[in-house]
């Protein structure tokens, strides 16, 4: 993967700041790790008002992304459009559908995420939950593998996955983690009702706060016994089950 080559750049301070301000997606912000002033300040801020990721990072890195004068800033502008969870969920709620998202926790394989992207689109999810703190860059390969899927869901962006629990419960969203020891096998989990589908990293699952909090831990039934299904065929499985029972209710 060439992810560096795949969006668009935004180089320097000042145009890396016009752009937030001006409403622009960024997908992520690079700052050299020794950079420091009011300007670099402010695009914290400013990173941290939109959900916009940050890495901080050596000069090599950012000489590698262009060779222009940097001023230790350089951002991948986004080819999509995000939208605020609770607008998402909002706007799901007044079209008189029941809400199904879908939350990557984890999930950082650009590949996977556009597969996922693809599935939950075609299943009848409306929303892509993306935490800043741990998920993939959405790059052109992400849409490729989406199948343009990803110009089509919301793409929800918010700093963690405790917060994203915590928007999704004040609005009835129920949150089910899933795990392979999961107490509850998909096809009786109700899925009919306004629902979050939790997805985790395939080498370590889903995070400690989604076991802690998470309404069910739902697992799929297996005929042999395997350490894991791909993330996004696991997706895919529960994501079914979820259109079949609203498609026969």
């Amino acid at each position: 993967m060439k992810p560096t080559r795949s969006l668009p750049l935004l180089i320097g301070r000042k145009p890396v700041m016009e752009a937030i301000e001006q409403g622009k997606p960024i997908e992520k912000i690079f700052l050299l790790r020794s950079a420091s002033g009011d300007e670099i300040n402010q695009i914290k801020k400013l990173a941290r008002e939109h959900h916009i990721p940050i890495s901080q990072v050596p000069v090599e890195k950012l000489n590698n992304l262009t060779r222009a004068q940097h001023q230790g800033v350089v951002a991948w502008a986004s080819l999509l459009q995000y939208v605020e969870l609770q607008d998402a969920i909002s706007l799901v709620v007044d079209q008189g559908k029941v809400p199904l998202f879908v939350l990557l926790d984890g999930v950082t394989d650009v590949r996977n995420v556009g597969a996922i992207a693809r599935t939950a689109w075609c299943c009848g999810a409306q929303g892509l939950i993306l935490p800043t703190s741990s998920s993939a860059s959405l790059t052109e390969e992400a849409i490729k593998t989406s199948a343009g899927a990803l110009h089509k869901i919301m793409l929800c962006r918010i700093p963690s996955v405790p917060q994203a629990i915590d928007v999704l419960r004040l609005n009835g969203v129920q949150v089910l983690g899933t795990e392979m020891k999961g107490s509850v096998p998909v096809f009786e989990s109700d899925l009919t009702i306004p629902s979050c589908i939790v997805m985790g990293a395939e080498d370590t699952g889903i995070s400690k706060d989604v076991l802690k909090r998470a309404d069910q831990l739902i697992r799929i039934p297996m005929a042999n016994s395997f350490d894991s299904l791909n993330v996004s065929v696991a997706t895919g499985m529960i994501l079914y089950e979820a259109a079949k029972q609203r498609l026969t209710e």
